[in-house]
């Protein structure tokens, strides 16, 4: 992403040419991929797909603590990368903003309202919509949003592939 805002010359508030606007969206992006999307696949898989192609039930203690995790990315996300701006690098959206919305949206997939209770990360969410367009946001999200629907649907016999991939990764 970085790579195609410096080619392609994108607007400046996608990837700022303002040395502490940028460094706000690499520390958030340097962050992310070990926080917040970690934490938001992870309950994602443990809520939806787990059960699906492992057939059992994840432990109420695995699923706590994942969601514990979830929580404290959420909670950073509100108070060191949003704090009392609009956006994570100031007063306009940036790359930083859109990948945070698309880890943030996914344990919504799992019908985990990440947003209840969270009125600064909804102003959030619907400032990042309202920015991109409400279309755009819709069908960005449209896949995870639409996933319960799309795992009930799952053939069971072939999810057998997975089942030791899976093992190693969340039990």
């Amino acid at each position: 992403m970085l790579y195609l805002a410096e080619k392609f010359k994108t607007p400046d508030f996608w990837y700022p040419a303002d040395l502490q606007r940028r460094a706000r969206v690499n520390e958030y992006l340097s962050w992310q991929h070990t926080a917040i999307r970690m934490h938001g696949s992870r309950v994602f898989w443990l809520r939806l797909l787990i059960p699906k192609i492992m057939g059992v039930e994840v432990p109420q203690d695995t699923l706590d603590a994942a969601l514990e995790d979830l929580n404290g990315s959420l909670k950073l996300i509100e108070e060191k990368f949003l704090g009392d701006g609009p956006f994570i690098a100031g007063d306009h959206i940036s790359l930083a903003d859109l990948v945070a919305i698309v880890e943030v949206m996914q344990p919504v997939g799992s019908s985990l309202d990440v947003f209840e209770g969270r009125p600064k990360l909804s102003a959030w969410r619907d400032r990042v919509q309202a920015t991109v367009g409400k279309e755009l946001f819709d069908d960005a999200h449209r896949a995870i949003l639409g996933a319960r629907e799309g795992v009930a649907q799952m053939d069971d016999g072939k999810m057998q592939f997975f089942k030791s991939k899976i093992l190693r990764l969340f039990m």
